[in-house]
C-alpha cells in the first residue's frame, strides 16, 4: 500500500471572482467542448495549488470534505452585506475552508458562524451565491467531474485517458490536478490503486427497456439490481475495511461484511457490491429499512440481532496483487466467482435469448428487487463514470400529482421554472405536499412547463413561484418514506417527472389516501 503527502500550499493571488465568472460561463454553454475549453483556460493561468482548488470547486467539491455547514446555518447569513468589489483570492477561500474543517468541540458552531460571516462579508453577491451552493453540495453549473478532468488534461497538455485513470484510482480531483501540473505524466502513472483508499464506483445508465438494453451488447450479462447501500470492500491480510458510495469508512456499521471477507482465501482484495437487510423468506426489506441499519454508528450489535445485513458482491477490482480494472468484465466476474461464496454473489445469468432475459426480470421483480442490470462483458471497470457499459432497468410506481409551486433553475436551467413542488389531492380540500423534484425534465418539457406555470402564477418570492394548483404531472419514484418535513409525514424517494398531463384536471390527481396505501404496502415487509 503506497502513501503520499501533499506539498505545502503556495500563496495564491488569483481572484476568486475569475473562477465564479468562469463557472457562470460554463453553465451557459451546452457544448461539452466549450465547457472544457473554458475551464482549461482558467486552469492554465493558475498556480498548481490554485488549479487544484479550482478543479475541485468547479466539480462541486471541497477538498476538506464535510465542513459542518448546513442550510440552516447558511440561511442565517442572508443579512451579510456583500462586498462591493472582488477581494477574495482562490487560496483565501481554500484557507477559510481549512479553518472550518479544524473547528470542533464546545462552541464550534458559533465559531463556524463567525468564520462564515467573515468569508461572506468579503465576497461579492455572485461569489456568495457560488459559495452557498458549493457548501451545501448543490453547485450545478454543468461542470461535472469528467468535464473538469478533460480540462485538466488540456491545460496540462496530457492524455485525458491518463488523467481519468489517475482520478479513478485515487478518487481525489484536487490531488490529480496538482500532480498533473507539478509532475506531469510520470506523476500520474505513479498513482495506483491504494488499498484502503476507495476508488470512485462505476455507475450505470438508465435504459428505456430491457429489449433496448439487450440489443446494446453482443453477449450481455444480466444481474439482479438490488436496492441496498453501495459498498466497496478492501482487504489486506485479516484487515478489512468497508467504504460507502461517497468514500466514507463505514466498517463499524456493518460488522457482517469484514467478518465474511476476512475469511476469504486471498491476501488482498477489492470488491464492489451492496449490503441490505433480508427477510427470512429471502425477500429484501425496503431501502429505508436497510438504511436504518446502515446509518447506525452506536449500539450496532443490539440492532444487528434484530436486523442483520447481508453483503452481495458483483465486481472485483483487485485480487492477490493483480489489478483488474482494465480487464474485461467477464474476467472480473470469473475472479469474483472463484473468491466469493455463491450465496454472497449478486445473481447473474448470460441469457440465451430475450425470452430468458424477460423471465429473469420477471422473477427478479417477483422476488421483491427493483430491477436488473445489463452489462457489457468486454468492458473495463470505469470508476466514477456513468457509462453505457452498465444499463439499469427498473420498474416503479407512478402517481399523478399537482404542481403547487416551482423554483427558478440555475446554471444551464437559468430562466426556466425547474424544481417542482408536488402535492397529492386531499378530498377534504386542497393538496398535501409530498416533496420536490427537478429530475426527468427535458429541455422541451422545461420550456413548456415554464410557460404554463407562468400563466398560473399567484405570487413570487425569493425565486419561488407559487401557482394555482392546476397542472398535473405523472411522477415515478422508487419508494415512499416517512418524512417530518412535509405535512402528510411522507415523501417520495427519487421522484422524477415522467410526463406532464395537461389532459387531466387537478380533481383527477391521486388522493393522499392512495399514497398512504402504497406506503402501507411497503410496511408489510418491515420488521
Amino acid at each position: 500500500m503506497s502513501e503520499h503527502t501533499d506539498p505545502p500550499r503556495a500563496i495564491s493571488f488569483t481572484r476568486f471572482e475569475i473562477l465564479v465568472q468562469t463557472a457562470a460561463a460554463v453553465a451557459s454553454r451546452s457544448s461539452r467542448n466549450d465547457k472544457i475549453t473554458l475551464i482549461a483556460a482558467l486552469l492554465g493561468r493558475l498556480t498548481s495549488d490554485e488549479a487544484a482548488s479550482a478543479a475541485s470547486f468547479m466539480s462541486g467539491e471541497i477538498r476538506q470534505g464535510a465542513l459542518g455547514v448546513g442550510r440552516a446555518l447558511l440561511n442565517g447569513l442572508n443579512g451579510v452585506t456583500p462586498s462591493p468589489q472582488a477581494r477574495l483570492t482562490i487560496g483565501e477561500v481554500d484557507g477559510f475552508f481549512e479553518r472550518l474543517r479544524a473547528l470542533g468541540g464546545a462552541g464550534s458552531q458559533q465559531q463556524r458562524r463567525l468564520l462564515l460571516e467573515q468569508l461572506f462579508g468579503q465576497a461579492t453577491r455572485d461569489e456568495q451565491r457560488f459559495l452557498a451552493r458549493l457548501l451545501v453540495g448543490e453547485l450545478r453549473q454543468g461542470a461535472v467531474i469528467g468535464v473538469v478532468m478533460e480540462a485538466v488534461a488540456q491545460a496540462a497538455a496530457l492524455s485525458p485517458t491518463l488523467v481519468r485513470r489517475a482520478l479513478m484510482l485515487c478518487g481525489e480531483t484536487e490531488r490529480v490536478t496538482r500532480v498533473a501540473f507539478e509532475r506531469g505524466e510520470p506523476g500520474l502513472r505513479a498513482i495506483g490503486l491504494e488499498l484502503f483508499r476507495p476508488i470512485r464506483p462505476m455507475l450505470a445508465h438508465p435504459a428505456d427497456s430491457l429489449d433496448h438494453a439487450l440489443s446494446a451488447f453482443a453477449h450481455p450479462h444480466l444481474e439482479v439490481k438490488l436496492d441496498g447501500a453501495r459498498v466497496q470492500v478492501h482487504k489486506l491480510g485479516r484487515d478489512v475495511r468497508v467504504f460507502s458510495r461517497q468514500g466514507h469508512d463505514v466498517t463499524a456499521a456493518v460488522p457482517e461484511v469484514p467478518e465474511l471477507v476476512a475469511g476469504l482465501g486471498v491476501h488482498d482484495l477489492v470488491l464492489d457490491g451492496e449490503v441490505l437487510a433480508m427477510r427470512a423468506d429471502g425477500r429484501p426489506y425496503p431501502f429505508q429499512t436497510s438504511m436504518r441499519r446502515f446509518g447506525r454508528r452506536v449500539d450496532v450489535e443490539s440492532l444487528r440481532a434484530e436486523l442483520s445485513m447481508t453483503p452481495f458482491f458483483f465486481d472485483c477490482m483487485q485480487c492477490d496483487g493483480e489489478l483488474l480494472i482494465d480487464a474485461p468484465a467477464s474476467e472480473r466476474f470469473a475472479r469474483l466467482e472463484e473468491v466469493v461464496p455463491e450465496r454472497f454473489q449478486v445473481p447473474r445469468i448470460v441469457p440465451a435469448d430475450a425470452e430468458q432475459a424477460h423471465d429473469f426480470l420477471a422473477r427478479t421483480l417477483a422476488a421483491g428487487h427493483e430491477g436488473v442490470m445489463v452489462k457489457d462483458p468486454s468492458a473495463p471497470y470505469e470508476a466514477g463514470v456513468r457509462c453505457r457499459h452498465w444499463l439499469k432497468i427498473k420498474q416503479s410506481e407512478t402517481l399523478d400529482l399537482v404542481v403547487l409551486a416551482a423554483e427558478w433553475g440555475s446554471g444551464r436551467r437559468s430562466g426556466w421554472l425547474s424544481n417542482l413542488h408536488l402535492g397529492a389531492r386531499d378530498p377534504s380540500g386542497g393538496f398535501v405536499m409530498l416533496g420536490k423534484t427537478f429530475k426527468g425534465l427535458t429541455d422541451e418539457m422545461l420550456v413548456w412547463q415554464t410557460a404554463r406555470l407562468s400563466a398560473l402564477r399567484v405570487s413570487e418570492a425569493g425565486g419561488l413561484v407559487t401557482v394555482r394548483p392546476e397542472l398535473v404531472v405523472e411522477v415515478a419514484f422508487n419508494e415512499i418514506q416517512r418524512s417530518p418535513q412535509y405535512p402528510a409525514g411522507l415523501a417520495l424517494r427519487f421522484a422524477r417527472v415522467k410526463q406532464h398531463r395537461p389532459d387531466k384536471r387537478a380533481e383527477e390527481a391521486d388522493e393522499i389516501a392512495r399514497v398512504w396505501m402504497l406506503f402501507e404496502r411497503q410496511l408489510a415487509y418491515l420488521p
